[in-house]
């Protein structure tokens, strides 16, 4: 399709993470038009590394990012760093405005906006995210293995958070900090694996900078750890599913609301699909740049179907405008 203005493609890309950088190079590749649009707020940002992510593990955040936008520019796709704010359906497609003003129109959408982490409001958690505040033993519990590390009880995965842990330390410490005591049979467990359990409200983390020495109680206790692990609460990182009117669904283990999607990423709206956290809270960045990918294997199978219907329209027209032999 020959694309008639600067401003339109075939694809708009809303998000410039692993997911919409994998979908950008694929449709480069697959020689689609495409622009992404990033605010340039990458949820792992904080952290020192990506892992998990074969031939890439212990890469900085910022230096995979660099790379990948460097692999989609080289197949042809747009980079443009600044926030999707506002999306609606339009004749041909969609439409798409920027925080910096600009307007850009996609045959399709991908929505990799990925997700924002609701904290715990307690005091020196915000500054250690990423460090010495975690959340996910995959990606961090390599770093902190042998270490003291805390669990912050505030929502029902806190026991399993804890359990979990165990497998990369001895020393587990589970502050309630006022959620209910456990079960009798977690309790069981929890006694079993040798992991403390502290009851009482933390007060504040301590320790130099983005290191975590202790954490404090209310009472004014304190107690040693190298690392605390807490449950965010997941949030999509953008309002253009509730814009586009794009259906979400609960995560199955209760982290948030997530986009619904079918096995390819096709939302419940027609020509929009989605990618990455913001359809799949618990992913990594290794299955967030699969599904990236998935999810343009069906949009531009979506698109040569359009790309052949059209055709076909244009040949039956030509043949009945021809002059009769």
């Amino acid at each position: 399709m020959t694309i008639s203005s600067p401003l339109s493609f075939d694809v708009v890309i809303i998000g410039g993470g692993a997911a919409g950088l994998s979908a950008a190079v694929a449709l480069g590749r697959a020689r689609r038009s495409v622009v992404v649009l990033d605010g340039g707020e990458p949820r792992n940002a904080p952290a020192s590394g990506v892992h998990n992510y074969l031939s890439q593990d212990g890469i900085r955040p910022s230096e995979m990012l660099r790379l990948g936008r460097a692999e989609a520019e080289r197949y042809g796709a747009r980079l443009r760093d600044s926030a999707a704010v506002s999306a609606s359906k339009v004749k041909d497609g969609f439409t798409v405005t920027t925080a910096a003003g600009d307007t850009f129109t996609g045959r399709r959408l991908l929505i990799a906006t990925g997700l924002v982490d609701e904290l715990p409001d307690v005091p020196g958690v915000r500054e250690r995210w990423g460090k010495s505040v975690l959340h996910c033993p995959y990606c961090h519990g390599w770093e902190v293995r042998d270490r003291a590390i805390g669990v912050l009880a505030t929502s029902p995965k806190s026991v399993h958070q804890a359990l979990m842990f165990r497998q990369w330390s001895e020393n587990i410490t589970l502050f309630l900090h006022g959620a209910p005591r456990p079960s009798d049979e977690e309790t069981e467990q929890l006694l079993a694996r040798g992991i403390t359990l502290v009851e009482g409200r933390v007060e504040s983390l301590e320790g130099p900078g983005d290191q975590l020495t202790s954490v404090r109680l209310e009472d004014g206790s304190t107690h040693q750890v190298d690392a605390l692990v807490v449950a965010p609460v997941f949030t999509a990182r953008t309002d253009l599913p509730a814009q586009l009117g794009v259906r979400l669904a609960p995560h199955p283990m209760g982290m948030g609301m997530q986009i619904e999607t079918d096995a390819m990423g096709a939302t419940s709206v027609p020509g929009v699909w989605a990618a990455g956290n913001v359809a799949d809270l618990a992913g990594q960045v290794v299955t967030s740049a699969d599904e990236g990918l998935r999810a343009v294997v069906s949009l531009n199978v979506d698109l040569v179907a359009e790309d052949t219907r059209d055709a076909v329209l244009a040949h039956r027209a030509a043949q009945a405008a021809a002059p009769v032999k």
